[in-house]
């Protein structure tokens, strides 16, 4: 007898299309034990932190484990809502929103969408497990940063080449570049600011605000600098901005080397001795809304700037489940999709009928004969 999966999938099984959009993830609770289960993984990864990892593991382990995750079950709580964790309650928000878009101009029988977190729940590999399951036979990945750094895209890449190591069987990877630079891209972040301040008012001056990285991954070749700085560039053109009216720094540094500058914290403060009053920030390098944004930016960097003399600090939100955010992943991922459904769709209409599969097992010399040192399983 021929293996189940490989007759089923292999000659009439309908094959599909899986698209995950992955994110960088989130405890499960605000609570230190979910914090420092979460923060082990995190910090684990020799992506994450270029150090020596007999180093590394003595003072994560020894020190850091320790220590922070009691502070910073403290801190997610501040945003925790009924619903969970901001960044995995809009990654499920905008997959069901996602999925309906994708499957508007194609078979819907033929694609499947869902999400996955680098760290935390739900795991690259119970995802692709559960897709391959499905019948999933081409995979589609969107890592959610628009920009490339080794500390991300790559660390997403290496997690899917770790799963696909222990697959028997593996389906295709169209793993999808970074978008800093993308048109869209540019434009759906320049339409949310515009939206923002016909709302809100402008503030004097516009902060891009992007998570850092050690200056040292910058020297080593790591883009992931450079593409900020050209996402700004970029928008400031969409909005005909000049370099006065806004500027780039960088945010959550961590540790006492030196990362990018400048620095948001720093540039707040100097920026309100300087006079200003009214400052908005956003956070391109974001697509959800997370503790970096919530928190950092909403909450601990605004009181920065106003007990350094500034008065308000309007933090622009990121696209998240919004229709802008649909319209854009949707751009990126149907080129790729619309090449994978053609070639399902046509080997598809290949398939064998289970009748045509029994009478070619029965012909087939590859049956699958008992050995004396096999067990034959039991038909009850």
């Amino acid at each position: 007898m021929f293996a189940s999966h490989s007759k089923q999938e292999g000659h009439s099984r309908t094959s599909k299309v899986g698209v995950i959009i992955t994110n960088l993830g989130s405890p499960s609770a605000p609570t230190p034990k979910a914090l420092k289960r979460y923060l082990h993984e995190f910090l684990s990864d020799p992506r994450v932190v270029e150090t020596p990892r007999w180093l590394w593991w003595m003072i994560l382990n020894g020190v850091i484990l320790n220590f922070r995750p009691r502070r910073s079950a403290k801190t997610y709580a501040k945003i925790w809502t009924k619903q969970g964790s901001p960044l995995s309650v809009n990654m499920a928000s905008l997959t069901e929103k996602l999925s309906e878009e994708l499957r508007t101009p194609f078979p819907s029988d033929h694609i499947l969408v869902d999400y996955a977190m680098r760290y935390g729940s739900p795991s690259i590999e119970n995802v692709v497990q559960d897709m391959q399951a499905q019948g999933v036979q081409r995979l589609i990945v969107l890592p959610l940063y628009p920009q490339y750094s080794a500390s991300t895209t790559a660390s997403t890449f290496d997690e899917f080449a770790n799963v696909f190591k222990k697959l028997r069987w593996q389906p295709s990877l169209d793993f999808l570049p970074p978008y800093y630079d993308q048109p869209m891209y540019i434009k759906k972040i320049a339409e949310s600011i515009r939206q923002y301040r016909e709302q809100n008012g402008a503030g004097e001056l516009l902060l891009y605000s992007y998570h850092g990285v050690p200056q040292r991954y910058l020297h080593n070749g790591d883009p992931y600098h450079c593409q900020c700085l050209k996402t700004s560039r970029l928008i400031n053109e969409k909005l005909g901005l000049s370099t006065e009216e806004a500027k780039t720094v960088f945010q959550s540094r961590f540790g006492r080397e030196p990362w990018l500058q400048p620095y948001l914290d720093v540039s707040l403060e100097e920026l309100a001795k300087q006079g200003y009053k009214h400052i908005d920030v956003i956070s391109p390098g974001f697509s959800i809304d997370c503790l970096e944004t919530l928190e950092e930016i909403q909450m601990e960097a605004r009181q920065t700037f106003v007990d350094a003399g500034g008065e308000t600090l309007n933090y622009i939100p990121c696209l998240n489940d919004s229709p802008l955010q649909i319209e854009l992943l949707s751009s990126l991922i149907k080129p790729s999709l619309k090449h994978h459904l053609d070639q399902v769709i046509y080997t598809s209409k290949k398939k064998l009928s289970s009748e045509e599969i029994t009478q070619q097992e029965k012909h087939s010399p590859n049956q699958k004969t008992v050995t004396s040192n096999e067990v034959v399983p039991s038909s009850k």
